[in-house]
């Protein structure tokens, strides 16, 4: 649980929680159990920040994080400790008093639902907390200045990954390999993906 003791911060995302109507509060967190059931690859803020968007609802980069990353750790603690639904609510009480009723009955009513299949799937991915590749986009150029090209002019390819990382946000890496690097990578993945084929 983000806390059972009363922690910096935790009154004013609960508030933010409590801001949002019943039926914004349930789409949002079934973003969340989704990712936690491991039905998505990740939480996308972006996706996240339209639907609040389009409800009428604005809110700052900061605040939709604080949100997003409370809700997380609650469920995923909740499932570590195996809570019912009534157990939930009774510690996210006893962490704030701010909690609305509304709210809380939105949290109950999904995590009874909900709260055993992300339970389970928090036990296997305690085994796996890596992340995992959600998309890959790479694009050939011609450098005019670079650390591991010889000289200019020279081709190269840029990879981009987006990463869901464990903790549910997507992260993306950039990095650019010369085309004799790309192919030895190419054939490597090739490799891999006939390995993971026979598993």
């Amino acid at each position: 649980m983000p806390s059972v003791e009363h922690s910096l911060g935790t009154d004013s995302v609960v508030e933010s929680v409590c801001r949002l109507n019943p039926d914004l509060l349930a789409e949002h967190c079934q973003h969340i159990l989704s990712y936690l059931q491991g039905q998505k690859k990740g939480l996308d803020s972006a996706e996240i920040c339209d639907i609040f968007q389009r409800a009428g609802v604005t809110l700052g980069h900061e605040s939709l994080q604080s949100i997003i990353r409370f809700l997380t750790i609650t469920f995923r603690s909740a499932a570590k400790s195996k809570l019912s639904a009534d157990d939930l609510v009774s510690r996210l009480e006893q962490g704030s008093k701010n909690w609305s009723k509304p709210s809380l009955k939105v949290l109950h009513s999904l995590w009874s639902q909900h709260g055993e299949s992300v339970q389970i799937q928090q036990t296997a991915q305690d085994l796996l907390s890596v992340g995992r590749l959600v998309d890959m986009q790479w694009k050939l150029g011609m450098a005019v200045s670079s650390d591991t090209c010889r000289s200019l002019n020279s081709p190269f390819v840029t990879i981009l990954l987006k990463i869901a990382e464990p903790s549910g946000q997507i992260s993306r890496k950039a990095f650019e390999m010369t085309v004799p690097q790309f192919q030895n990578f190419h054939k490597q993945m090739k490799e891999l993906a006939v390995v993971m084929e026979t598993i």
